[in-house]
């Protein structure tokens, strides 16, 4: 019997085993006298691959192209051809070439429009994680703002003593500024440093799992990259530096002799 390697789902749903025989039918059938009649062939099981797509393990198996063709009756002939290219993202250009290339009569199709559904929603996924970290960092500079402020409160008859003595606005306003900044910048570094490290996790071990009948993988996949950390650092030490503006206007405009009139 001819070899045949099967998708780890599709050999969960047929209960097949390596070792195991399996009967493959065409959809096309075979003309007889007593009309069309299903034509299948029985294939020896000596694989099992797992590549971690739903769709392809309960869906695609490998057999010999040999045997594929005398199975569907095509002779000497090819149906489908893959091309397998170095750039990933110029899969569509050169998806549109090669057709240009065949001719009227043959349609080529990539890997973007096969998923197109899954990236859309992994495009929908991603923004709602931006919007996510966005109100997260929007809520520590929060925090950032009312620690200030209550700071400011807190340390009126100092800062009054301090610009009574010939301390100038900007001074006192650089302070607070850089006091918000200190936050926001060691909070961002322990963050991006828990979150590498928690991706990386992720990734190497699979923490994650998911349905693969519904998400089409079995574990969340992870993939930090380097560009995205700058961006949402960039992000909250702005936002850090935003949320110091107001209290350290304040602090700047204490006047000495209204701070001190009653000490």
């Amino acid at each position: 019997m001819p070899p045949i390697v099967l998708g780890k789902e599709m050999a969960d749903n047929l209960g097949a085993k390596v070792g195991s025989t399996v009967m493959v039918t065409s959809p096309q059938g075979e003309l007889t006298p007593f009309g069309t009649v299903p034509k299948y062939t029985r294939f020896h099981v000596v694989g099992i691959f797992n590549s971690g797509f739903f769709d392809y393990d309960s869906g695609w198996a490998f057999a010999r192209l040999s045997d594929a063709q005398r199975l569907f009756g095509l002779g000497n002939l090819i149906s489908v051809l893959e091309f397998r290219v170095d750039d990933i993202y110029k899969a569509d250009a050169i998806a549109r070439q090669l057709e240009d290339a065949a001719g009227q009569g043959f349609m080529a199709t990539n890997w973007m429009e096969q998923n197109k559904a899954l990236f859309h929603a992994l495009r929908l996924e991603r923004l709602v994680t931006f919007i996510t970290i966005g109100l997260i960092v929007f809520v520590a500079a929060l925090n950032i703002l009312i620690s200030l402020i209550m700071m400011v409160m807190e340390k009126t008859k100092d800062i009054a003593v301090l610009m009574s003595m010939g301390t100038r606005k900007a001074q006192v306003r650089n302070v607070f500024i850089a006091q918000g900044l200190l936050i926001g910048v060691i909070g961002t570094v322990i963050g991006l440093v828990l979150g590498y490290a928690i991706s990386y996790a992720g990734g190497q071990y699979h923490i994650i799992s998911l349905s693969p009948e519904v998400y089409s993988i079995d574990y969340v996949p992870f993939a930090p990259r380097v560009a995205d950390g700058a961006w949402v650092a960039l992000f909250t030490v702005l936002v850090s530096f935003v949320a110091t503006l107001y209290p350290s206007w304040s602090a700047a405009r204490i006047l000495p002799a209204e701070a001190l009139r009653y000490e």
